[in-house]
């Protein structure tokens, strides 16, 4: 992939920071994208020490222009696009009876509504290339409980709208699947466990401890792990994957 180029959104942290870094060995570009452009720094130094040029690009992918600028920017500087990740995203973990209408659209916005807006703005130049697409869902989407209401929806909508362009990329000559990772030990991570700690009247540390007990795996995922995932998937060993859902969670879902 001597000419190729990546974008990584959410790229200045956890999975998106890792999937950036580990792309470097394969792509000549990595485009960065985040709204924290002053995390990009350190992510864009660490990429070009792994083999590529880094692009950084600071803004909001739940604005309705974002995803244009990103692709504008990139093809103006690059005349390519031969990968997008769609990392990029939270959802607020709220019961769903004390949710309000905001919290459950702000969510969605970037997480799905984000990466929809930025694949179809790139698909243009992905059939130029044959290139690949990968959305990030999460296991909630298998297992949805009421304080992951929010979350569960928003992750399954991301399989489902994975599965419909890849019934159009089968058609335009463009690759697209999904991840669904399980309890990866990422900042957010981290957030949610003192949450979690402070609601079984816990220390963080017991939390940390208990939680994949709780949910019935050996240990927690790591970042990195995820990302050679991910740079399989947009590699040319997996070209014939294509519509597919890959769950890496540790076992953490016991349905087939």
């Amino acid at each position: 992939m001597n000419n190729s180029v990546a974008i990584v959104t959410g790229a200045s942290q956890g999975i998106g920071r890792s999937t950036a870094i580990r792309l470097a060995k394969d792509f000549r570009v990595i485009v960065l994208v985040a709204r924290n452009g002053d995390a990009l720094g350190d992510v864009s130094e660490a990429v070009r020490t792994a083999g590529a040029e880094p692009l950084n690009i600071a803004l909001d992918l739940s604005l309705l222009d974002s995803p244009d600028t990103v692709i504008k920017t990139t093809v103006e500087r690059y005349g390519r696009i031969d990968a997008v990740l769609n990392i990029a995203g939270a959802v607020p973990q709220i019961d769903l009876f004390e949710m309000t209408d905001q919290q459950w659209n702000a969510g969605m916005e970037l997480k799905l509504h984000g990466a929809r807006r930025l694949t179809i703005q790139a698909w243009g130049e992905l059939k130029k290339t044959q290139g690949s697409v990968v959305f990030m869902s999460g296991s909630a989407a298998l297992d949805p409980k009421p304080a992951f209401a929010a979350v569960a929806t928003t992750n399954a909508a991301i399989i489902a709208m994975a599965k419909a362009f890849a019934e159009q990329g089968i058609k335009d000559g463009v690759q697209v699947n999904s991840v669904v990772p399980g309890a990866v030990m990422t900042g957010r991570r981290r957030s949610f466990l003192e949450k979690w700690a402070l609601a079984h009247n816990m220390s963080v540390e017991e939390a940390t401890k208990q939680f994949p007990e709780e949910v019935g795996i050996s240990r927690y995922g790591q970042p990195e792990e995820i990302a050679e995932l991910m740079a399989f998937m947009v590699s040319p060993a997996a070209k014939w994957m294509t519509g597919t859902s890959v769950r890496m969670d540790g076992g953490e879902i016991k349905g087939i």
